[in-house]
C-alpha cells in the first residue's frame, strides 16, 4: 500500500512538472503585434521549404490574434448579424524561404483605419530564438468590414477606437 502511494505521488508530481506550459498568444510591443509560429512538416513542400500560400496563413493567424487581444470579437459580430471581415487587397513580397522547424515571428502594424476598413502591414522574420531576424516576407492587407449581404459597412465605432489606439501606441480602450 505504501509503495502504491509513493508511485501515485511520483506520478502526480511528474505529471505537473512535465505538463506543457499554457498557450501564450501574441503580444503588443509598442505599435506592433508580435506573433510566434513554428514551421512544421505540413507547412513545407517536398524540399522542406514553406509552400508560398502558407505565409498567408501565418499572417492571417497573426491578424486574428491581434484582433482578439485588442478586444475585437469577430465571432460575436458575425453571429450577431453585424458583419465580417473580408480581405479586399493583398500584396506580398517573398524575400527568402522559411524552412522546416524555423522559428518565425509575424510582426503586424496597423497602417490606416477607415470607416469600413483597416490596412495592416505584416512581415515574417526567421528569429532563431531572438527578436531580431532575417525578413522572409513583407506584406500588406486591406480588410473591409462587410454586412451579411456582402456590402461594405462601417465597422463598429469602438473597433475604430481600438485600431487607432494600436496605430498610435496608446492603451487599448477597455
Amino acid at each position: 500500500m505504501r509503495a502504491l502511494r509513493r508511485v501515485e505521488a511520483r506520478l502526480s508530481v511528474e505529471t505537473m512538472v512535465n505538463a506543457p506550459p499554457p498557450f501564450v498568444p501574441g503580444a503588443f510591443v509598442g505599435t506592433e503585434h508580435h506573433y510566434r509560429a513554428r514551421v512544421y512538416f505540413e507547412d513545407t513542400d517536398l524540399s522542406g521549404i514553406v509552400y508560398h500560400a502558407n505565409y498567408l496563413r501565418y499572417m492571417e493567424r497573426a491578424r486574428s490574434d491581434m484582433l482578439r487581444l485588442a478586444g475585437i470579437d469577430q465571432r460575436a459580430a458575425m453571429e450577431g448579424g453585424e458583419g465580417a471581415w473580408a480581405v479586399t487587397d493583398l500584396s506580398i513580397k517573398y524575400r527568402s524561404p522559411a524552412k522546416l522547424d524555423d522559428d518565425l515571428l509575424v510582426v503586424s502594424t496597423v497602417k490606416a483605419v477607415r470607416g469600413a476598413s483597416v490596412v495592416i502591414a505584416q512581415r515574417i522574420l526567421r528569429t532563431n530564438d531572438t527578436l531580431s531576424g532575417e525578413t522572409l516576407t513583407d506584406g500588406q492587407v486591406t480588410a473591409a468590414f462587410l454586412a451579411p449581404g456582402g456590402r461594405p459597412r462601417r465597422q463598429p465605432a469602438d473597433w475604430v477606437q481600438r485600431f487607432t489606439a494600436i496605430m498610435n501606441g496608446d492603451n487599448i480602450p477597455c
